[in-house]
């Protein structure tokens, strides 16, 4: 399956020129028509988009086989997510896509998911919104389009606040959905399950006889958010919101665990334990459980 990392990439590989700004990008459906390809097979990109489409025939297929409704609709990818499409030439509407360097670049974006959980669902399942809310939505579009498309130097700030103004808009309309039970629903279910996945990834990664590719980092929210196919921000925002602890505090809590374990129950060295369990020096494991603990390993041992 393809995968895309930048936009640029992306955008090659359906049949679009470079994007103006490597990170983010706005179009209307209707400057793409006869250059996009209208039939693509799975593939997967690492960024977010969130489309309007007010017109247009055709399959999209996000996540788990999730079909856009009938009439205008609100739609969404999230990185990693599986999408492929069958379109006919006629659709009308505006979408924008931005990369997580654009997000990581501004404090405005800084609880994303938190805030708009619907930009987190693997799924990303799309809803229908009414005619009389499509001209506040649409005017956000322009406003983007028409400072995109300018030359000032502060143009980039002012499509963040609108990228917000029109994230907020979209909840809005989102929290007034008939879909929004099902769409919460469905949200808490993949929550559940990727949790459930990293715990179980966590652990059996430091079984003593698991196979660990050599450059593989455990100790990294990362390693595991690539084998889930999910953005590792997405995974520590499922992380913490159901346990409380962040991604990486939960991987920190195992490995102490297991330290404290080894060195209380077993005769292994401290440099023993510091390699089983993947620091690169026992002297950054004796550093890591001092910090955590109060006391070096060899002290923790004793007592």
């Amino acid at each position: 399956m393809k995968h895309f990392k930048t936009i640029s990439e992306y955008y090659k590989a359906i049949g679009l020129s470079e994007p103006d700004h490597p990170h983010f990008d706005i179009k209307s459906f209707e400057e793409n028509m006869g250059k996009v390809k209208t039939k693509m097979h799975p593939f997967r990109h690492e960024f977010y988009f969130i489309g309007l489409r007010i017109e247009g025939k055709g399959q999209t297929h996000l996540g788990h086989s999730t079909e856009l409704p009938e009439g205008i609709s609100i739609f969404f990818n999230s990185p990693f997510q599986i999408i492929s499409w069958d379109h006919s030439p006629d659709w009308e509407g505006y979408y924008v896509l931005f990369s997580q360097d654009f997000l990581t670049s501004s404090y405005r974006f800084e609880k994303l998911l938190d805030d708009y959980p619907f930009l987190k669902i693997d799924q990303a399942v799309p809803f229908e919104i009414d005619k009389d809310e499509l001209p506040e939505i649409l005017n956000i579009y322009e406003k983007i389009k028409e400072e995109y498309t300018n030359e000032r130097e502060d143009k980039i700030s002012f499509i963040e606040i609108y990228v917000l103004l029109l994230l907020n808009q979209v909840k809005r309309v989102f929290n007034k959905s008939k879909d929004k039970d099902k769409i919460n629903n469905s949200i808490q279910k993949a929550d559940l399950a990727h949790l459930s996945r990293f715990e179980t990834l966590v652990e059996s990664s430091f079984y003593p006889d698991a196979e660990v590719d050599e450059k593989a980092n455990l100790h990294s929210p990362a390693y595991y958010a690539e084998i889930l196919n999910i953005h590792p921000n997405h995974l520590n925002a499922v992380v913490k919101s159901i346990t409380g602890q962040t991604a990486l505090n939960y991987i920190h809590n195992h490995i102490l665990k297991l330290a404290k374990a080894a060195l209380s129950q077993t005769s292994s060295s401290a440099k023993e334990i510091a390699y089983s369990l993947y620091f690169d020096s026992p002297s950054h494991f004796g550093a890591f459980f001092k910090k955590n603990t109060g006391l070096t390993p060899i002290a923790y041992r004793k007592k």
